[in-house]
C-alpha cells in the first residue's frame, strides 16, 4: 500500500524495496535510500519537519522534462543533475501519494535498470 503523511510512512516505503538500505553519506540531515548502494532517493530531513516537504528521485530524462511541464511541484534536482533528478514538492499539495510512490517505484526501477545484469538478477 502507498500512503504517507509523515517522514516514517515515506522512509518504510522506501526501505520496503528489495535490496535497499539507508544512511546519511552526506551529512546527518540527508537521508538517502540506496538499491545495492545505489541512491534513489533522498530527503533533507530538517526542511521536512520545518514543512518543505520534499524528495530527490532520479527519472528518465525525457520522462523528467515531461513531469516538470505538467506538475508545478516538480522541479530539476536540487543539488543533483538536472538531467536525471527531480526534487517532489509533497507540501505543495498537487502530487497524490499514489502517484508520489509511482515516482519513487520509477526512481528505484531506474537504478536497477542501470546496473550489471548480476546485481539486477540478485534482487530476483
Amino acid at each position: 500500500m502507498c500512503f504517507f503523511m509523515n517522514i516514517e510512512e515515506l522512509r518504510k516505503y522506501c526501505i520496503s524495496k528489495k535490496g535497499v538500505t539507508e544512511d546519511f553519506p552526506f551529512d546527518v540531515d540527508t537521508l538517502v535510500f540506496k538499491v545495492l548502494g545505489k541512491m534513489f532517493a533522498l530527503v533533507g530531513l530538517k526542511k521536512w519537519e520545518a514543512g518543505e516537504k520534499a524528495i530527490n528521485l532520479k527519472c528518465d530524462p525525457e520522462y523528467a522534462q515531461e513531469l516538470r511541464a505538467e506538475y508545478s511541484s516538480i522541479r530539476a534536482g536540487y543539488h543533483m543533475s538536472k538531467k536525471h533528478w527531480n526534487t517532489l514538492y509533497i507540501q505543495e499539495g498537487e502530487l497524490s501519494p499514489k502517484f508520489i510512490c509511482a515516482l519513487i517505484d520509477h526512481s528505484y526501477d531506474m537504478v536497477v535498470k542501470g546496473m550489471p545484469k548480476k546485481m539486477r538478477e540478485s534482487l530476483q
